[in-house]
C-alpha cells in the first residue's frame, strides 16, 4: 500500500473512532472543555505515532490506551488544582470504559452484518430514517404510503435487527 493510501486510511480509522473516543474520555473526564483538549491532544498524538499502528488491528483499542495515557497526563499536570483522582480509580475507570467501547464496537458490528441481511427496500428505509433524518411524513409522501404504515414497516425492520443483534451478540458472546 502506498504512502496516500496508509495516510487516507490512517484519517478514516481516527474520524471513524471520534465519537467513541471523546466519549471513553469522557468517562474519564466529564468536564466537556477538558475532555475536548484531551481529544485534540490524543488526536495529535495519534498521528505522531501513526507508524506504529499495525494496520488489521483493533484502531480503537490502540487509540483508547492511547487516549487513556493523554487522560493520566493531564491529571497528573492538573495535580497542582488540588483535585486529583487516585491512579487507581482512573485505571478502573478506564477498565470499564474500554469494556463499553468494546461492547459498543461489537454490536455496531453486529448492526453491519444484519443490516447486510434485510432486504434492499428495507435497509433503505432504515437509511432514509436515521441516517438522512428523513421524517416518516416525508418518507410515506414520497412513497405513495401512509405515515401509519411506514412507521409499522419500521418497527417491524428495528425488530428484527433487534433480534438479529441479539443473537449474534449471544453466539459472539459464547465465542469469547
Amino acid at each position: 500500500m502506498e504512502e496516500r493510501d496508509q495516510t487516507e486510511s490512517f484519517i478514516g480509522h481516527v474520524m471513524e473512532h471520534q465519537r467513541e473516543l471523546y466519549a471513553f474520555i469522557l468517562s474519564m473526564l466529564p468536564n466537556l472543555t477538558e475532555a475536548d483538549d484531551v481529544l485534540q491532544e490524543t488526536n495529535m498524538v495519534l498521528w505522531r505515532k501513526r507508524e506504529e499502528f499495525e494496520p488489521g488491528t483493533n484502531f480503537g483499542a490502540w487509540a483508547r490506551t492511547v487516549a487513556r495515557f493523554q487522560v493520566l497526563a493531564f491529571l497528573k499536570r492538573r495535580k497542582r488544582d488540588g483535585l486529583r483522582f487516585n491512579d487507581d480509580l482512573i485505571a478502573q475507570i478506564a477498565g470499564e470504559a474500554e469494556g463499553a467501547a468494546d461492547l459498543i464496537d461489537r454490536k455496531r458490528k453486529a448492526l453491519s452484518s444484519c443490516m447486510e441481511k434485510l432486504r434492499d427496500q428495507d435497509r433503505e428505509l432504515i437509511r432514509q430514517r436515521y441516517m438522512s433524518a428523513v421524517s416518516v411524513q416525508d418518507m410515506a409522501d414520497e412513497a405513495g404510503r401512509t405515515a401509519n404504515a411506514v412507521s409499522q414497516a419500521l418497527h417491524r425492520i428495528r425488530r428484527a435487527l433487534l433480534e438479529c443483534i441479539q443473537t449474534k451478540m449471544t453466539l459472539s458472546g459464547a465465542e469469547s
